[in-house]
């Protein structure tokens, strides 16, 4: 397999990974310096805050508390269902003869060698196992918030709001990788096609995110509302 064969491969896909490692790189400094300016900022404050009311009100939302964080994990099941299927899916194609991983014509750009191909499932296929590896470590933490958090409190309680809070962030933390993991790997399975769709699907894939992740009015709102409660 010469230089000419793959020197699309060799620059194409791994820039196109690094978009979105470099994008996340920088949304996870925005979220640590300036939680209130993204999506996962704001909704990590609330649920801290959402925490603090159930414990406060455990008699009366007891119920509303598990129905909550059932639905959250039935979202994670059926990522890790999905993730774990694609993973079958793959390894049933690589132990599959060269035959039927070979691409539907050659026309596609990039290399075509029988080692390329089988690069190509088994990038893929890891992805997609941590994908399920974070999803299923997502249900378990949140299962944990799902008994503790109906646990009488006292003052020698030693589950409190913060450790419930701790707990509930990591699971929706190892929630939010699995689906990002998910979603660079979309991108991914566009290199059976060809390298030159793994660029574009990355810029695609993040410019998504970026207008998914990002409260872009969140200066101004900050300070119409800093201002309505100086002259109320």
């Amino acid at each position: 397999m010469g230089w000419r064969a793959c020197y699309l491969d060799v620059i194409l896909v791994p820039l196109g990974m690094l978009i979105p490692i470099a994008y996340h790189c920088w949304l996870w400094h925005k979220v640590r310096t300036q939680p209130l300016a993204t999506i996962i900022g704001i909704n990590s404050t609330g649920r801290r805050f959402w925490v603090s009311a159930i414990i406060k009100d455990n008699e009366k939302k007891n119920i509303l508390a598990v129905q909550t964080l059932r639905n959250t994990i039935m979202g994670s099941t059926l990522m890790a269902t999905t993730s774990i299927l694609l993973c079958a899916g793959l390894a049933a194609v690589i132990s599959s003869t060269y035959t039927v991983k070979k691409p539907l014509n050659d026309s596609i750009f990039g290399a075509h060698g029988e080692f390329m191909v089988v690069l190509k499932y088994v990038t893929i296929l890891c992805i997609f196992l941590f994908s399920f590896s974070c999803h299923t470590l997502s249900i378990r933490f949140i299962n944990q918030v799902n008994i503790l958090i109906n646990t009488p409190q006292d003052p020698t309680s030693i589950v409190t709001p913060h450790y419930l809070s701790d707990l509930l962030e990591k699971g929706f933390l190892l929630n939010t990788v699995g689906n990002r993991l998910f979603y660079a790997a979309l991108p991914l399975l566009l290199w059976i096609f060809g390298p030159v769709l793994v660029f574009v699907g990355s810029i695609t894939i993040v410019t998504l995110l970026y207008n998914l992740d990002f409260v872009f009015g969140f200066r101004r709102n900050k300070q119409i509302d800093v201002g309505d409660c100086e002259s109320g």
